[in-house]
């Protein structure tokens, strides 16, 4: 096995792999508690305690946690997802136990202190009102609004300004105690380090109670069709068309990777060929796919003029007719597969990727495929499985369609969807 694991005696999860010839090491702390894990009311909470465990602790300010890292000249940083929050730091060899040391306390001693949640806020709420003005960020928003609906999934990682507004102390504090607790947490580490020093360090410095488990809400997911508008003066348009997807442990995830990159998973993608090249209609334009627990997402994208719109959702729905007819020849389809294999290898030289790697994986997947492995599964996916898998997922009648840009009720009627809902912003 190319990584070691051990469960501590109180249940948290460490996994290691060494990489000989580098003098760094990263090291995530990975919580399996993201935005689908809250309560409407508490919407956004995740990752208002992740910026909070930047604050300070009972022994340190804010400012000396930064101080001490950057007198590492080391790296410090952390994210929200839908499903997982991740604090990581990449740091020299030689100060590993100091590193792991400040980020068990940021995570065990926060102080969540009246005037740091109240200066949060403010912070958490500017990101809020940035996000809102950036239509090509909210645009993956109302696609996911569209696609979940109410399930946990459609929740937003950054809540909205009411529920931010209500967080408090006592909140705050139940939330973590439910979430931050050693059986859902996965300590990973990758670089110039060993497994043994590592699971010395996770027992001297993390002494989280062990009576506490959490456990996910688990919710099926309905298939529908519909279409979501959110009327905005802006400059460009922006268009997302897509379907549910697979979960993150869906044997077909692997096929999907490769239907993913070629439509629009570079510069010689579909998309980008025909939306780009041919007809200068986008500067961005891609597909993207998400796996969560029980379902995912497929995203085709693309930020264009509102007078191409209509056009460029009608690429859109034409190349999704085509992967569903006819198979992918194969030089395009080794095209892909390379494409894939190549950035995995890539991927190989960052002890940040490696990390980040075994942490996501042991959480999302709950197995950890070493890239020879992963490589014999793309190399496996055939023609007639895309073809397949583009059928099963992209369905007219399962395709939803999210659009931001100056669009009024008679530019909305051009689109063949029965439910329709336009949002004024």
């Amino acid at each position: 096995m190319f990584y070691d694991k051990t469960i501590t005696e109180n249940g948290i999860t460490v996994l290691t792999e060494s990489m000989p010839n580098v003098r760094s090491a990263a090291i995530g702390i990975w919580i399996g508690a993201g935005a689908r894990d809250e309560p409407r009311s508490i919407s956004g909470m995740s990752h208002f305690l992740e910026h909070l465990m930047f604050k300070g602790t009972k022994k340190r300010s804010a400012k000396e946690i930064s101080e001490a890292f950057e007198s590492m000249g080391a790296e410090l940083n952390a994210f929200t997802s839908k499903e997982l929050t991740a604090f990581y730091s990449r740091l020299l060899d030689e100060n590993l136990e100091e590193g792991v040391e400040i980020l068990a306390d940021m995570l065990q001693n926060a102080t969540f202190k009246e005037q740091d949640i109240e200066s949060e806020r403010q912070v958490v709420m500017e990101e809020i009102s940035l996000h809102e003005d950036s239509p090509d960020e909210i645009i993956h928003d109302l696609f996911s609004d569209t696609l979940f609906s109410k399930h946990p999934l459609g929740k937003r990682i950054l809540g909205n300004s009411k529920t931010v507004a209500d967080f408090n102390h006592e909140k705050l504090i139940n939330f973590y105690n439910k979430t931050y607790v050693p059986k859902n947490i996965v300590i990973a580490g990758a670089g110039s380090l060993k497994h043994e020093k590592l699971l010395a360090l996770v027992n001297k410095f993390f002494k989280m109670p062990s009576n506490v488990q959490f456990k996910r809400e688990e919710k099926k997911t309905k298939s529908g069709s519909q279409m979501i508008a959110s009327k905005k003066d802006s400059e460009q348009s922006h268009v997302c068309l897509g379907a549910l997807s697979l979960s993150a442990t869906d044997k077909d995830r692997f096929i999907l990777s490769v239907l993913d990159n070629i439509l629009g998973g570079g510069m010689s993608s579909r998309l980008f060929q025909e939306v780009r090249e041919k007809r200068g209609l986008a500067y961005a334009v891609f597909t993207y796919h998400s796996v969560h627990t029980e379902t995912g997402s497929f995203c085709l994208y693309a930020g264009t003029s509102p007078k191409n719109t209509e056009q460029v959702y009608k690429i859109f729905r034409e190349e999704i007719e085509k992967i569903r007819t006819d198979e992918v020849p194969e030089k395009e389809l080794k095209r892909a597969k390379e494409h894939i294999k190549g950035q995995l290898v890539l991927g190989l030289e960052s002890t940040t990727h490696r990390m980040m790697r075994l942490g996501k994986s042991a959480l999302t997947h709950g197995n950890i495929y070493s890239v020879n492995e992963l490589i014999n599964k793309i190399d496996i996916v055939d023609a007639k499985q895309i073809k397949e898998l583009a059928n099963r997922l992209l369905k007219d009648d399962a395709l939803n369609l999210a659009l931001v840009g100056p669009f009024g009720d008679k530019s909305l009627e051009k689109y063949d969807f029965e439910n329709k809902i336009l949002l004024n912003t």
